[in-house]
């Protein structure tokens, strides 16, 4: 068999696809033929999901029309919130977030339709309903009542409400649906390319995005941004945090939240969109000993193995100042990446190959059974 082993893949395509590219060389992710940076300054993340799932921006009155549709789809079956209610107290949130998409599966009436009018519907059900599955498997959890979706508030900003149970401000809401449209999409990491995996069996969506969720909880893909604020808070105060960060480095520890298999030799301009976004919220919330951690950590980090930080270094304390509990920071990246992954799953269908690798394989060749010791 011929072909080159590449280990994890590194640098073999995959798919080809007009959703998104990383242009490591010009600094650049690219989304259906618009910066990522740009949007998600200009835009707002429901702008995002109409150009992941038609394709193209839309107008005002498209935009408002996809919001209408999102929140008729708001709420979730009475027998999925029991089934979250039930699980063992210590279960990880990102186990209560595949279970509960695997449990709303089952009331979708388009769920083996696998055309593209029917993978949108089921786009937009999940989308509305992911959210909320997030929130309330974290009060589930902590034996608190769930907060229902308001009709009222943006999508992100309810999405916001739900976790906090408080209303958002502007500065709130709009820090947190930038940070929304920087998780939406980032090519083929390890989650988008197991949803394509499966969704390549003509699986269906649904199964696929639950894949993703289990990809996506691994800690060398989502898991960062909880490390990374759980390191800042083990750090509490600017002193400590280079003593820290070189402790660790001396003991050979993995520092979450730098390196990435693109962004090797240039930064995640992702992370510094949230490095602006973090500066402005801590002076807001009179959090600036925060942001200066962040900032001698990624000078500290750069000075001593020439790493730049990633989205999720940067996401974490945004997040954090935020309101949200470290414990869903990655059912939140999750939650912000469904669009993705639904659009991913969506063009797998519409022009499918099955994925069916091959193995260089190093064991042994020509053993026979009569020259062992058999049932001896």
């Amino acid at each position: 068999m011929s072909g080159s082993f590449q280990p994890g893949l590194e640098n073999v395509i995959a798919s080809e696809t007009e959703i998104s590219y990383l242009d490591v060389e010009k600094e650049q992710i690219v989304l259906r033929g618009y910066d990522l940076i740009e949007l998600a300054k200009t835009v707002t993340y429901l702008d995002v999901v109409s150009l992941m799932l038609d394709g193209s921006l839309p107008t005002p009155e498209r935009r408002d029309a996809l919001e209408l549709s999102l929140k008729t789809e708001y709420g979730l079956p009475e027998d999925a919130l029991a089934i979250l209610r039930l699980l063992p107290k210590q279960t990880h949130l990102m186990d209560a977030l595949r279970t509960g998409i695997s449990a709303i599966a089952g009331y979708d009436g388009d769920i083996e339709d696998r055309s593209r009018e029917a993978n949108y519907r089921k786009s937009i059900r999940l989308l509305a309903k992911v959210p909320q599955i997030v929130a309330a498997s974290y009060h589930a959890s902590m034996r608190q009542p769930l907060v229902e979706p308001r009709q009222d508030l943006s999508y992100s900003a309810n999405f916001l409400y739900m976790i906090t149970g408080k209303i958002p401000s502007e500065m709130e809401e709009k820090t947190f649906d930038q940070s929304l449209i920087v998780y939406s999409e980032h090519e083929m990491p390890n989650s988008t390319f197991a949803a394509r995996v499966i969704a390549s069996t003509q699986a269906d969506l649904y199964g696929a995005l639950t894949g993703a969720v289990a990809s996506l909880k691994g800690t060398l893909h989502g898991g960062a941004n909880e490390a990374v604020m759980k390191m800042l808070l083990e750090a509490g105060d600017e002193d400590r945090m280079e003593p820290l960060i070189l402790g660790k480095l001396t003991r050979k520890e993995r520092i979450m939240g730098f390196g990435h298999r693109v962004y090797m030799k240039k930064p995640d301009p992702r992370a510094m969109l949230m490095k602006e976004a973090l500066a402005l919220l801590a002076a807001a919330k009179n959090e600036e000993k925060l942001y200066r951690m962040c900032v001698i950590g990624e000078e500290v980090m750069n000075r001593e193995k020439g790493l730049y930080p990633n989205l999720d270094y940067y996401a974490a304390p945004v997040y954090y100042l935020l309101g949200i509990p470290i414990d869903l920071f990655t059912p939140v990246f999750l939650a912000a990446r469904t669009v993705g992954v639904c659009a991913h799953v969506m063009e797998q269908h519409a022009n499918n190959r099955l994925f069916r690798p091959r193995v260089l394989y190093k064991g042994p060749r020509g053993l026979h059974p009569h020259s062992a010791s058999v049932g001896s």
